[in-house]
């Protein structure tokens, strides 16, 4: 069976993709050096009562950048097109376009609808006005959507932890020897130091990010908001206090942090177990507070929702805190167990980002509580938690949102750099910063175990970043 090239058939548009590459490229660079020497565009009334643009120089030179972009993404849209259609014909390219076709089709559908119903959807209709956030939202939905669909085994081509017999670091399009009938028949992105295939850890490692990014974030956000609600409603002491503690632990070197939590002797003694002690317990005591906070004056509510929704809570949170072997050992209900490395990564991760949330949403509180509208509900008799769950949060929700998008692109970068440095998940995790750390051995013989990877974790975290800029131009607006 013949190797196969990057675009096949497709060879024919490489020259005129590389063209309106460099025209891209020159455009972007004419256009910084005009900005800079240019006044700038100003508006001009015409006679016809329109409106038009009166700096050329500069007006001319964002044109052009727009059309070398749009000939670049429609170049870029004639590969994947193509490639789906004829497959292995049209090289690496074609191949993995059409491996990855559950992610396009999710990724129509959920475009289509959203633009159908954007004016029904609050914020996030309006990000489809926004170039930047369409951008950034393309490029995570990618990601999630490929993660979602490589745990259901539908991308991935082989068994990320398989190793095939003679294709120890071979190049992209390497046919695998001795294929079985059914089995897949090339490595697409070539093999790693340990013959396994880079793609299929690439699509996996996309499920490994998505399955501690967000929910790490989610975690920090309920230890954050729940402690800097009251620091900076309240002031005094308590935000001394709570205060000091924050900055206490964002003057730890993290890395030095990360080596401290791992080191074989403190998880012996179980501390980062009693971590997760202290630190799962506040998305339950956020969701407490908040319904006693807003049912309070109708028991019956109050109960009821108290029960449906702690219920289920108190039972994942004893689940995640006990472990057979472990210093917490003692509930009987144990619906999963969390392996240790990841329970330790898990609580590093939040405990780093809780003080910056807390920071940022005691700033928001402190500004926030000196509007008419907390007054209104200080003269209506409103409790202090009611005001500050339910008068001034959601009327931070805007920055919120933004910050929480960087912060899972910076969660991200922390898993990967972790996983880099051998503190991460466990070494056969197909994570993408355990991945760069095996390709990067050999990477001055061999790029493409570590490049793919590499490129994948660098876009997620653009998308993310992209996406939260996005978030914050349409939230200004409202």
């Amino acid at each position: 069976m013949d190797p196969l090239t990057w675009t096949g058939s497709l060879a024919f548009i490489t020259p005129i993709f590389m063209i309106a590459l460099l025209l891209l490229a020159a455009t972007i660079a004419i256009w910084v050096v005009v900005s800079i020497f240019s006044a700038g565009t100003r508006h001009v009334a015409n006679a016809d009562g329109t409106i038009s643009l009166a700096g050329k120089p500069q007006a001319m030179a964002a044109l052009g950048v727009r059309l070398a972009f749009l000939a670049v993404a429609a170049l870029g849209l004639a590969y994947l097109v193509m490639g789906l259609i004829m497959g292995t014909e049209a090289g690496i390219v074609g191949a993995m376009s059409r491996q990855m076709w559950p992610t396009w089709l999710a990724l129509v559908t959920l475009f289509s609808l959203s633009i159908l119903f954007k004016r029904r959807l609050g914020l996030y209709g309006k990000l489809f006005d926004s170039p930047i956030g369409m951008v950034g939202f393309t490029l995570v939905m990618f990601w999630v959507f490929t993660g979602v669909f490589a745990a259901m085994d539908l991308i991935a081509t082989h068994d990320p932890l398989a190793q095939a017999s003679g294709m120890k670091n071979k190049v992209p399009g390497t046919p695998l020897r001795g294929a079985e009938a059914g089995e897949y028949a090339w490595y697409l992105l070539g093999g790693d130091n340990l013959a396994r295939d880079v793609f299929s850890r690439m699509v996996k490692g996309a499920w490994e990010v998505l399955k501690y990014a967000p929910l790490a974030t989610l975690f920090a956000f309920m230890v954050g908001i729940t402690l800097g609600l009251p620091a900076g409603y309240y002031g005094g002491k308590l935000d001394t206090f709570l205060s000091f503690l924050a900055n206490l632990i964002l003057a730890f070197p993290v890395i030095l942090l990360f080596y401290l939590l791992v080191t074989p002797e403190i998880v012996a003694t179980g501390l980062p177990q009693f971590m997760a002690v202290v630190l799962f317990a506040f998305p339950m005591v956020f969701c407490g507070v908040l319904i006693h906070s807003r049912f309070r004056t109708q028991p019956a509510k109050n109960t009821f929702w108290l029960l449906l929704v702690l219920g289920p809570i108190f039972l994942l949170y004893m689940s995640l805190i006990n472990a057979q072997g472990s210093k917490i050992n003692f509930w009987p209900l144990d619906f999963f167990d969390i392996p240790g490395g990841v329970l330790v990564v898990f609580v590093s991760v939040v405990f780093v980002n809780s003080p910056t949330v807390f920071r940022i949403v005691r700033g928001l509180a402190m500004d926030i509580k000196t509007r008419d509208y907390v007054a209104a509900a200080q003269t209506r008799g409103e409790r202090p938690w009611y005001i500050m769950l339910w008068e001034i949060l959601p009327n931070v929700r805007g920055p919120l949102i933004v910050d929480f998008c960087l912060r899972i692109g910076y969660t991200t970068i922390l898993l990967g750099t972790l996983g880099f440095f051998g503190l991460g998940l466990p070494p056969e995790s197909p994570d993408w910063g355990s991945t760069i750390n095996d390709g990067r051995k050999l990477l001055s013989i061999y790029l493409h175990p570590a490049l793919p990877p590499a490129v994948a974790l660098m876009s997620l975290v653009l998308g993310l970043n992209l996406l939260a800029d996005g978030l914050r131009e349409e939230s200004l607006r409202d």
